[in-house]
């Protein structure tokens, strides 16, 4: 009979219309992911064969990875590394990548990475330049019209890391040439299977797309058992396969292919390999055993080694017979340098009939193979096959070096379980310190660093406190596990337990003189402070911390301290500056590119609070640039930047839309477009509101983005007219980060300005003056100015006064509560505190002193000073228009006409001394336009239209046409 992958493909036309689909967007450079899951066995990988076949058909690149079941702890990265692996060319994209982004070479070339720099900072950068590289490889490989189709089989396999990488990749995709295809038994997935929360994610994401194959129905089975048998089968042994296989495809082949009478059918999977492998030499089936033990794939040569320590394949004659016979019978067939089962369901199959002791010996064979030749086989494996075949002494030893090689990766969680792995085998090893060259302590610190760097913050306080507990006998390597306990706590926000800890570990270190624990210990404690608002204490030790790192060469604490010392220095923004170039100086020397990055973030903040724009936009692209070259430009620092971008240059004036960068990541597009929002309030997009609220949905996920989206939400809002609908949006708002930060955030003064100019619109815009209402507006009006002037005190930055925004919007509250004030008759027009609210905001924020402009015009104007109101509302106008605020000037242009100001292009209300017929003369005289064209235009003679030009002459006083033109737009006679 025919095997199944040489006959066509039978039914699935769906799944290879969407396949054909995804494949002609990836072309088109719009990338996507195809998730293909269904039961073991249904056909998933003999449609991913076809579909590969397709896509190399149509000009794709196709390469194929694989995942592998090394039960709680695989091989880090492992089909990731298949992929880039099989892409590499000397000197090709690959090669570049490795170049731009070194920790790529840890992947490719794990034996000659350097060990990581150490500290969760400098690993997480690393990291994430790890992912970066793998992601822009990945994209270099496709081309217009060449997509990659990039096949991960098995997904339900892969271990944390390749999901952590899945997840980034699938997440960023947006102009590459890619198409990437992960298969996953459906079957396999419990309510607590690892992969379920990453499927979740992934189908959340408009550019992955979801397959399930169902089993054949009974017609798509009779025709693939008729391609395998080569004619139909007896209806009465194709009803046994159809009722016995359930459409399953693979169980269905190996019934059809077992060969024997249909009454005697056997009735499990097992049952039919089994009475197929009978009829073949015992040596074979002997060497499917031994290839059964490995999984579903194995190295051609350490399936030779490990047979060979078996009392039947002894003999290298026998052994070579069997393999080919194997291949021959397609047992196993051939896959690049390994050997594999056609499905895994094999190998399981034959491995769960083996005994237990069977099962133990022919793991033990595997690791002393690998004992013997360590390339066969990587020290995951050793831990596996040791494990499995109850040496305790070896498993503890190769999880140990496993959990080297992970932390060499950058693969956190994989060097957590590894060693985790260590601890739990630690009492039944008598001699696990000197297999592993190390205590027992030191096992449970590493565990304890690798799991905060893998994001299990609890679990790495478990395992810091369970080692603080151990070393009662030991003061100094005590206090050094204090430091790792108390960065535990800072990660847990438990501020005061954190600051015990280090103060412990302070007074533990301090006889001992200048060390780097010391060090690290102190400026924990500094930071410990800084949280608990005890800013001279923390001053004080955050200082003594930066001379103890520079006398002891710990540049990671003393960028740390010199960090804390430049929050402290809010009131002289160089001397914070200069602490913050240090910190990034030696964040640099320390390899620590996230701290760097982080003492570059704040240095461009500092400059943008003190008011000083060009600097600070300066700095925030510098920083942007190292961010993009060091592969960080999406990191948690990274975003921000991209986020203060959008601000800085709306504040700027630049109010031009711009569509989202092509690499930003799926997770940090929120965050980018809610910065985006005050431009598109601005510029007065139709969408806004309802992009603003949309938003909502990302709240919970970041207090900036709450901030940007709901304030900008506010503003939209009432240039909407929904004036209660923005007063509430501004209490639910503060409502949100008063609890997620701080009751007194300095951000809720913005938002209280906003809320108030809504009150004051909804007064001077009501019909009624109902004292009862007027004087509701008032109370929410002065309780929001309460608030305003009491977070302004409270929420104060330490050690000095506000920057020129937060003053700016402090009187900005005040101006429009005077607004409000006399919208409601409650006091006359203040243009004094306008005025100062404009001279706070000409540090450059542009587009609030066009708006300000133009509210102080307003209280000019109802002052009584008409002509100073024209001059500030002209400036405004000329403004707004310059820089596309289409609600700014369109309020402007409103309130002329009715206070009948006489600006440029508007028409003031009331009545007019020309009739409607001579004002569309009017306004195509001021277009240029001839007395004949005019004529033709409005479909009257050139005769009339001379008449309506002199009449209108005349009642302007005006001897000319330019000199009406000019007149009439200084009346306002003329629309915009």
């Amino acid at each position: 009979m025919r095997r199944s992958a040489s006959v066509p493909l039978v039914g699935r036309e769906a799944q290879v219309a969407t396949f054909r689909r995804a494949l002609e967007r990836a072309a088109a450079g719009r990338p996507g992911m195809l998730l293909v899951g269904g039961d073991a066995g249904v056909g998933k990988t003999r449609l991913v064969t076809d579909l590969a076949r397709t896509a190399e058909a149509a000009g794709a690149r196709v390469v194929v990875a694989h995942c592998v079941d090394l039960g709680e702890v695989g091989i880090p990265y492992l089909p990731f590394a298949e992929a880039l692996g099989l892409l590499r060319t000397p000197g090709g994209a690959v090669d570049a990548a490795v170049r731009e982004r070194p920790a790529l070479a840890r992947l490719l070339d794990p034996a000659t990475a350097p060990a990581p720099a150490g500290g969760s900072g400098a690993d997480q950068a690393e990291r994430l330049q790890l992912f970066d590289g793998i992601a822009c490889c990945l994209a270099a490989a496709g081309a217009p019209g060449a997509p990659l189709v990039l096949v991960l089989e098995d997904l339900h396999w892969a271990e944390p890391s390749t999901r952590d990488v899945l997840r980034f990749l699938v997440t960023r995709l947006r102009g590459e040439h890619l198409l990437v295809v992960g298969t996953y038994r459906s079957d396999d997935l419990d309510r607590r299977h690892p992969l379920r929360p990453l499927l979740a994610e992934l189908h959340r994401l408009s550019a992955v797309e979801h397959v399930e194959l169902a089993p054949f129905t009974a017609d798509e089975l009779r025709a693939f058992t008729t391609a395998l048998a080569e004619a139909p089968l007896p209806d009465d042994e194709f009803d046994q396969v159809l009722r016995r296989s359930e459409g399953n495809a693979f169980f269905a082949e190996e019934l059809v292919s077992a060969g024997v009478p249909s009454a005697g059918l056997p009735w499990s999977l097992a049952d039919v390999l089994h009475a197929r492998l009978q009829r073949l030499d015992p040596a074979v089936q002997e060497v499917a055993r031994v290839a059964a033990v490995a999984g579903r794939q194995v190295r051609e040569d350490a399936l030779r080694a490990a047979a060979g320590r078996t009392r039947a394949l002894a003999d290298p004659t026998v052994l070579d017979a069997a393999l080919r016979e194997a291949v021959a019978r397609q047992v196993v067939v051939v896959e690049g340098e390994n050997l594999a089962f056609r499905h895994a369901l094999l190998a399981e199959a034959l491995y769960l009939d083996l005994l237990p002791g069977e099962q133990a010996a022919l793991h033990r064979a595997y690791l002393a193979a690998l004992d013997e030749a360590p390339g066969l086989g990587s020290p995951a494996q050793r831990a596996h096959h040791a494990l499995r075949g109850h040496d305790l002494p070896a498993a503890l030893a190769a999880s140990y070096e496993a959990a080297h090689r992970a932390a060499r990766l950058l693969a956190p969680d994989e060097q957590m379980r590894h060693l985790e792995q260590v601890l739990d085998l630690w009492d039944s090893v008598p001699d696990a310190a000197d297999r592993v060259g190390t205590d027992r302590v030191a096992v449970t610190l590493a565990a304890s660093d690798a799991a905060s760097r893998a994001g299990h913050r609890t679990r790495a306080e478990q395992l810091a406190r369970r080692a603080v507990d151990a070393l009662d006998g030991d003061p100094a390597r005590q206090a050094d596990a204090r430091n790792a306990l108390a960065r535990c706590l800072l990660d847990l926000d438990i501020t005061v337990a954190a600051h015990e800890e280090a103060t412990r570990a302070v007074e533990q270190l301090a006889d001992a003189g200048p060390s780097p624990a010391l060090a690290r210990a102190l400026a924990l404690r500094a930071r410990t402070l800084l949280e608990l608002d005890e800013d001279e204490n923390a001053r004080e030790i955050a200082t003594r911390a930066v001379a103890t790192a520079r006398a002891a060469d710990a540049p990671e604490a003393e960028a740390d301290a010199l960090t804390t010392l430049a929050v402290l220095e809010v009131d002289d923004h160089d001397a914070a500056a200069d602490a913050l170039r240090q910190a990034a100086r030696r964040a640099a020397d320390a390899g620590d590119l996230l701290t760097e990055l982080r003492s570059a973030f704040n240095l461009m903040t500092t400059y943008y609070y003190a008011g000083d724009l060009p600097t600070a936009e300066r700095l925030l692209h510098e920083a942007l640039d190292r961010a993009r070259a060091t592969g960080l430009a999406w990191s948690p620092y990274g975003v921000s930047l991209h986020q203060l971008a959008e601000i800085v240059r709306f504040v700027r004036g630049d109010l031009a839309a711009r569509p989202a960068p092509d690499d930003v990541p799926a997770p940090a597009l929120p965050a980018v477009l809610a910065a985006g929002m005050y431009a598109a309030v601005a510029r007065g997009d139709d969408d806004v509101v309802a992009r603003a609220r949309a938003l909502h949905d990302h709240w919970e996920t970041d207090g900036s983005l709450a901030l940007y989206a709901g304030g900008t939400h506010v503003d939209a809002l009432t240039w909407a007219g929904r004036y209660d609908d923005a007063v509430a949006a501004a209490v639910e708002l503060t409502g949100h980060l008063g609890r997620v930060w701080w009751e007194f955030f300095l951000g809720r003064i913005w938002i209280c300005a906003l809320a108030i100019a809504a009150l004051a619109e909804a007064a001077e815009t009501a019909e009624t003056a109902d004292d009862d209402a007027r004087r509701a507006l008032l109370a929410q009006g002065d309780e929001l100015l309460r608030v305003a002037h009491t977070t302004a005190e409270r929420g104060r930055p330490r050690g000095g006064r506000m920057g020129p925004e937060g003053r700016a919007w402090l009187l900005r509250a005040e101006a429009e509560h005077s607004r409000l004030r006399a919208a409601a008759g409650a006091a006359p027009a203040d243009p004094a505190v306008w005025e100062a609210t404009l001279r706070e905001f000409d540090y450059g924020y542009r587009y609030e002193v066009a708006r300000t402009r133009f509210r102080w015009a307003q209280a000019l104007h109802a002052a009584g000073d008409a002509g100073a109101a024209e001059v500030e509302a002209a400036e405004a106008l000329a403004e707004a228009d310059a820089m596309g605020a289409a609600p700014l000037a369109a309020a402007v242009r409103a309130w002329a006409r009715r206070a009948r100001v006489a600006l440029p292009g508007v028409r003031r209300e009331g009545p007019s001394p020309l009739t409607d017929r001579e004002e569309e003369v009017l306004a195509l005289v001021a277009q240029g336009l001839s007395n004949r064209q005019i004529g033709e235009r409005l479909y009257i003679s050139t005769k009339t239209v001379s008449v309506h030009v002199s009449n209108l002459l005349a009642k302007l006083g005006v001897s000319g046409r330019a000199e009406a033109v000019a007149v009439a737009h200084r009346r306002g006679l003329l629309k915009a």
